[in-house]
């Protein structure tokens, strides 16, 4: 088997960082430019965690409005140019997270963000929040295609290349994420996969039987002994 560091791949909106604030206030100036009422947040943390476009779309469909493709194209082009004006207005690492990098950091592991969210606005976030440089790879919904289209979750191979471009092995790697989507991918692609519960579901994480589901940054330790890395043969 190849030889790797271990590695320790994030989602990103609702596992590393709450974003929910801004990416609803950015959905709702959308919806007020096309005189729609607003979604509140409680509701719009339930639509968050499939990228922008999945977000509009439940957005519109949440006040009983169809959205052509053609304007969900637009749309998505202003939602992109707002919210990175305010990308980090409200949101915040989870509490836990620098303590849990720093300690799987002292033991050898490296990082990688795999996120439905589009590269560009993911990488401006964690450098807002000061922490991209701790990830050997930041890899959106966009980052990786094929025949003109883009490779995401829940499609395995998006964190597979992920992995791969973090310079990891799928043996040597943990998921950690928040949702359906990301159980799903990590369990079809063959890694072992923790789960969040405060993240962005609208069923709790456990009905997705990951391998852990924690509450807080601070037992991610425990979990990842629980599930042990480096003892399994690649897919």
């Amino acid at each position: 088997m190849q030889q790797s560091n271990p590695l320790l791949v994030f989602d990103l909106d609702g596992t590393l960082a709450e974003t929910a604030g801004d990416l609803c206030a950015t959905l709702n100036v959308i919806l007020a430019r096309e005189d729609l009422p607003p979604v509140a947040l409680a509701d719009a943390r339930k639509m968050v965690g499939a990228g922008a476009r999945a977000l509009i779309q439940r957005g519109f469909a949440a006040v009983g409005r169809p959205l052509e493709d053609a304007k969900l194209d637009r749309l998505f082009v202003d939602f992109l140019a707002h919210y990175e004006d305010h990308i980090a207005d409200e949101s915040h690492l989870y509490d836990g997270v620098v303590r849990a990098l720093d300690r799987f950091e002292g033991a050898g592991f490296g990082f990688a963000v795999c996120t439905n969210k589009v590269e560009i606005p993911s990488k401006r976030l964690l450098s807002a929040l000061r922490v991209d440089h701790r990830f050997r790879a930041i890899c959106g919904q966009d980052t990786f295609r094929e025949n003109g289209r883009n490779i995401a979750k829940p499609d395995p191979r998006m964190l597979l290349m992920t992995i791969e471009m973090a310079g990891g092995h799928p043996a040597q790697t943990i998921m950690v994420g928040d949702s359906r989507t990301d159980i799903d991918t990590a369990k079809a692609a063959g890694i072992p996969v923790v789960a969040v519960d405060f993240g962005y579901t609208d069923q709790h994480v456990s009905t997705f039987a990951p391998d852990v589901v924690i509450s807080h940054f601070d037992e991610l330790w425990d979990a990842v002994a629980r599930i042990g890395i480096g003892e399994r043969q690649a897919i």
